[in-house]
């Protein structure tokens, strides 16, 4: 009796969440990369047997707060989460013991830093990001598949708030329209970006800048997102002490990562009214390096 009031209650719980998130049982289900049976089987609370791993994955796919994940715990093992573990769950897999200490450590060294820094697989998904890139989007509505959290360029060309941020968005949309083409070039069978390629074509205003603007623009730059790091772009940091700033994209990944396929990312914050000096610009690029 009491394991069905607790698989009740988890049901609320996850189908509430779901709901407020305008997911269908589908849409969860690709995040978590099952079956959209087997997500179905998760609402109901019919998992054999419910691990950190799971709990701390399902947390992140309905994008939970500490709190909402406190009472997941409760309500599906009856006790409270261990923090300690959910960074370890979250870092790219790797059976490779050494791998994965490697990426342990890396992950820490990235939360010591004072810019917003990520890392990335081919087709753009966020694999680790430290806290100043999390303070950077921490005020970004929830959203079904354009979280800064989960694939930078999903955000930045699909997401309701990337304008906010990203304030000189027409420019930074057709450096990512760019992106999104060279890196299709290099990885044509990639699942996630020929998705994103398909949502730009079912939106008018970004297919055309797909098929006619962004060609042309890249005619004059000469370069997609990564490789235009003498672009200044311009965001809103939600710190009202840091406001509006420049912000230069800078690609900077060790060998170790790249043989693991991923890509470290920094977005360098520039005073505005210093970029036009070439010291200033040259004193950022070092602190960044």
């Amino acid at each position: 009796m009491a394991s069905e009031i607790q698989a009740r209650r988890l049901h609320h719980f996850l189908k509430g969440r779901r709901e407020h998130l305008d997911l269908s049982q589908e849409d969860v289900a690709l995040r978590l990369d099952i079956s959209g049976r087997s997500y179905g089987s998760w609402e109901r609370g019919r998992v054999t047997q419910w691990t950190d791993e799971k709990l701390y994955a399902l947390a992140d796919a309905l994008e939970m707060s500490e709190y909402q994940v406190t009472r997941l715990f409760l309500y599906a093992v009856g006790r409270a989460p261990q923090p300690e573990l959910r960074a370890a769950f979250c870092r790219p897999e790797s059976a490779d013991p050494a791998v994965a200490a490697f990426l342990g450590d890396y992950t820490v060294m990235l939360d010591a830093l004072s810019l917003p820094t990520f890392v990335i697989d081919q087709g753009w998904d966020v694999k680790m990001a430290n806290k100043a890139y999390r303070d950077l989007f921490r005020g970004v509505r929830a959203h079904p598949s354009a979280m800064p959290s989960r694939n930078f360029l999903r955000f930045g060309l699909f997401h309701p708030d990337a304008p906010s941020i990203l304030t000189d968005h027409l420019k930074w949309q057709l450096a990512m329209l760019a992106q999104l083409s060279s890196s299709l070039e290099r990885h044509s069978e990639d699942n996630g970006l020929q998705a994103i390629r398909r949502d730009v074509y079912r939106h008018a205003a970004l297919r055309d800048a797909y098929l006619t603007d962004m060609p042309n623009w890249v005619l004059g730059s000469g370069a997609d997102l990564v490789h235009h790091e003498g672009a200044v772009r311009e965001l809103r940091h939600p710190n009202p002490r840091v406001g509006r700033q420049g912000c230069r994209l800078v690609e900077e990944t060790p060998r170790s990562l790249k043989r693991l396929g991923l890509t470290r990312l920094t977005l360098v914050l520039i005073d505005l009214d210093e970029r036009l000096t070439p010291e200033s610009c040259a004193s950022h690029d070092q602190h960044a390096a």
